[in-house]
């Protein structure tokens, strides 16, 4: 067992890891423009073009915040064989990202977001998407790229939007291929799916899919129900960890019996897309590298404070995510050790 003694080190091992991220990719579609008058046609403005740009979006979305990292992310999923799709790849070539993990289908479209802004406000978002699940030959070509990258993985993220991607038979496969080999999963929940992760080793719902999840309603400041709810998802699913982000509250996270809150950061928020993806994706690497569970959230819970401060969706700083860390002396709280 190798101790990692300094913040600088930890950032440093991440540059080291391999991340396999699986699920549903989208493209987020972005028209810029003006808004200075309503339109005579209906109440609604008028936004005058200024610029469009298409990045990568949903687990894709994940990858670019392991990328950011300094790690090595491996993206597994399927798109249309459409004309979305095929920018989907060139979007994916233009960041430095293989993709030889994606199915290319002519039975499916390529999921893309269309986001309106008129200045720092979004007035509108158009999706185009299918939801439903994958034909079998089409379950079985993603099994075949999910085999062939699982090798080369450190910990694998399972990126879960609700579109199509997961079933809960190739959920309990993924996972179990995963387990066998070792490697630590952890787990971006949508509803649909919400119960079928059994074994994993980090499950990360928000407060919304929480309740959502489990069918349960209590007011968010009952702190009591609340922890008996992780506790019923905890024993649902056979999974020791659990952390849930609590928005303008910060994160909590159980490890078994143990259980810890972390206070959000004060921000000037501009835009919330995309902070569950860095969450995830910060967890990962550290569960990667065995930190703590204290230290694990509350580094998730800093990147995740800094892309709320970007308009749209867009990965993590690492460099910034170093200093604020640095700052509050965070790796200094808790000896943090990882196993090579």
């Amino acid at each position: 067992m190798n101790q990692i003694k300094s913040l600088e080190g930890l950032f440093e091992a991440f540059n080291r890891l391999t991340v396999l991220v699986v699920g549903d990719v989208m493209i987020d579609s972005y028209l810029w423009g003006k808004s200075t008058r309503i339109s005579p046609e209906a109440p609604v403005p008028i936004v005058n073009v200024i610029k469009r740009e298409k990045r990568l979006g949903g687990a894709a979305n994940v990858a670019l915040n392991v990328q950011a990292m300094g790690a090595t992310p491996l993206l597994c999923s399927v798109i249309g064989a459409d004309q979305d799709g095929a920018d989907y790849v060139r979007l994916m070539e233009e960041k430095g990202l293989s993709a030889e993990g994606i199915v290319q289908s002519p039975e499916r479209v390529t999921t893309i977001k269309h986001r309106i802004i008129a200045g720092a406000q979004q007035l509108l978002r158009v999706d185009s998407e299918i939801e439903h699940n994958l034909a079998g030959h089409e379950e079985r070509h993603l099994e075949e790229r999910y085999l062939q990258l699982l090798g080369k993985a450190d910990v694998v993220i399972f990126e879960d939007y609700d579109k199509g991607v997961f079933s809960e038979q190739n959920i309990r496969r993924f996972l179990q291929l995963a387990n066998e080999r070792g490697i630590p999963s952890v787990v971006d929940p949508k509803k649909k799916n919400f119960l079928s992760y059994i074994g994993c080793t980090l499950f990360k719902p928000n407060l919304k899919e929480l309740k959502e999840g489990l069918k349960v309603e209590f007011p968010d400041e009952n702190l009591p129900a609340f922890e008996a709810a992780v506790n019923s998802l905890q024993q649902r699913l056979q999974v020791q960890q659990v952390l849930v982000t609590l928005s303008e509250r910060g994160v909590f996270v159980a490890d078994g019996e143990d259980k810890t809150y972390i206070g959000a950061h004060r921000r000037a928020i501009s835009d919330v897309s995309g902070a569950g993806d860095t969450v995830i994706s910060i967890a990962a690497l550290c569960m990667a590298l065995r930190t703590s569970k204290e230290f694990m959230a509350g580094l998730s819970n800093l990147g995740g404070g800094l892309v709320c401060e970007q308009v749209g969706v867009v990965p993590v700083n690492k460099e910034r995510l170093f200093e604020e860390a640095a700052h509050i002396r965070l790796f200094e709280r808790n000896e943090y050790r990882v196993v090579k």
